[in-house]
């Protein structure tokens, strides 16, 4: 049993949960862009006073690892890390996708995958990566990995020879721009469903109970890709 500050700043949205014994007690999440760096630490003040606690209550700071935005994650990943090294408190990290799965497997009904087979049905979380390519990974109606994570460009044909055989459920930031390409009876894809600190709870108990912790000084975020800087078009010819 563990009371927990969960972290989540992997994509445009910035969350932040306070969980005790595997249950959500409060939560405060973003939408807008670009909000990780001023509100990660005011939606965690709101959340302790709320809540009555102090750091010294905590019994880990848990936060999403990735991949997504570099920004993004190392903004959490740096929070989440001064709070453990500064009260001493170990750190749980967690796979973004897979907290994303573990999250939207109670909302599945049997009515809208309309199959008994279990067994037949392929939950595919997604993070834009920007132009055509996401984040994935599969995963079944438990939680296991079914594939591991890839960055890949999606098109017409991506996943045919699976939708033949399986039902896919797709979801997340990078499912909503494949919508229009991928046409399928097989396809469902379900909107408004990004990665959510609440979505890490049940994942950041389990861990801890486990003691699966991470070396505080030399953990890094899972970015799978290379941070590759940009020119914003305005600057270019200056």
């Amino acid at each position: 049993m563990a009371l927990i500050l969960n972290i989540e700043t992997s994509t445009q949205v910035c969350s932040v949960c306070i969980s005790k014994d595997g249950v959500v007690e409060a939560i405060k999440e973003s939408n807008e862009e670009k909000s990780h760096a001023r509100m990660l630490t005011v939606f965690t003040d709101q959340l302790l006073k709320e809540c009555n606690y102090k750091f010294d209550d905590f019994d880990a700071i848990a936060v999403s690892k990735g991949p997504g935005s570099y920004t993004g994650l190392r903004i959490g990943v740096s929070t989440a890390k001064g709070l453990c090294y500064a009260k001493d408190l170990p750190l749980i990290a967690i796979g973004t996708l897979q907290s994303m799965a573990y999250g939207i497997i109670p909302e599945i009904n049997q009515k809208e995958i309309n199959t008994t087979n279990t067994e037949n049905v392929v939950i595919v979380p997604m993070i834009d990566a920007r132009r055509m390519e996401v984040y994935s990974a599969f995963f079944n109606l438990k939680g296991e990995f079914v594939r591991e994570v890839r960055a890949e460009i999606i098109d017409e044909n991506s996943y045919s020879d699976i939708l033949k055989k399986q039902k896919m459920i797709f979801f997340g930031d990078g499912s909503s721009k494949i919508a229009e390409i991928i046409k399928h009876k097989s396809a469902i894809f379900v909107e408004n469903r990004n990665p959510s600190s609440k979505d890490m709870v049940s994942i950041s108990e389990q861990y801890y109970q486990d003691k699966n912790f991470e070396d505080v000084a030399y953990f890094e975020p899972f970015y799978l890709k290379d941070f590759v800087a940009t020119i914003p078009k305005k600057n270019i010819f200056k």
